[in-house]
């Protein structure tokens, strides 16, 4: 089987002691703090256009989590621009397209990756109609098998003001993360994925501002909890 070429550097397995693995780390706190009272083991990722950094986001928080010893499921349901392939440097073929399809079990399509404790779903073949496989029966079930195999599952989707993928997802999830980046994002827009994602019912757990203040040296994501809590890499 054929396998991609890794394009872009997962930090938090290469570099872990940089600062921004350490802001991922502090995301994956305030998660675990939101589920203090509600569990949260299934977890959506969104933004609210393309290119803000969900994927990447999706998959540095996935590998901090790996990194507790959590058995941990990434799962690319981007079917219109997938990009964990990439960034893990495995095969595209069958994926999440081809368990939902009924072309293989979820077993044969979840890969291992370089990180203990992390296995991917990627995206698979890109089909006709992503929305509806996403809303389908069977990734309700795909994800209930995966809930009986894993600790943690996170959900990489297409942007939120996009289409409406990410819509249906979340509502088969524990809680959403909401990546934005602040440089090229108004408030506006950002206020409105938020509407967005209340309206169909989701927790969100908070919001991760990318590219902050990087002109002046400063960290290059943000995390706020609940609302309440302001953490700065």
């Amino acid at each position: 089987m054929s396998r991609s070429t890794r394009k872009w550097s997962l930090i938090t397995e290469n570099n872990p002691k940089s600062p921004i693995s350490e802001s991922y780390r502090m995301l994956r706190t305030g998660v675990e703090y939101a589920g203090v009272d509600e569990p949260v083991d299934l977890i959506m990722v969104t933004s609210c256009r393309a290119g803000e950094g969900k994927s990447t986001t999706s998959a540095n928080v996935a590998v901090t989590f790996a990194q507790t010893g959590q058995r941990v499921l990434l799962i690319d349901a981007d079917m219109r621009k997938p990009s964990q392939h990439h960034i893990f440097g495995v095969s595209n073929r069958g994926g999440l397209t081809g368990v939902l399809q009924g072309r293989s079990s979820l077993e044969q399509g979840i890969q291992e990756t370089s990180v203990d404790n992390l296995d991917v779903l990627t995206a698979g073949q890109s089909p006709p109609n992503p929305s509806e496989m996403l809303g389908s029966r069977a990734m309700s079930t795909l994800l209930e098998q995966a809930k009986g195999k894993y600790d943690r599952i996170i959900i990489d989707t297409p942007p939120i003001m996009a289409v409406t993928d990410a819509h249906i997802v979340a509502g088969k999830c524990d809680g959403v993360l909401l990546v934005i980046d602040a440089g090229k994002v108004k408030s506006d827009i950002a206020r409105k994925a938020k509407l967005s994602l209340e309206s169909a019912g989701s927790r969100i757990l908070g919001v991760v501002l990318n590219n902050v203040d990087r002109s002046s040296g400063g960290g290059y994501y943000y995390y706020y909890y609940g609302g309440d809590e302001q953490q700065k890499a």
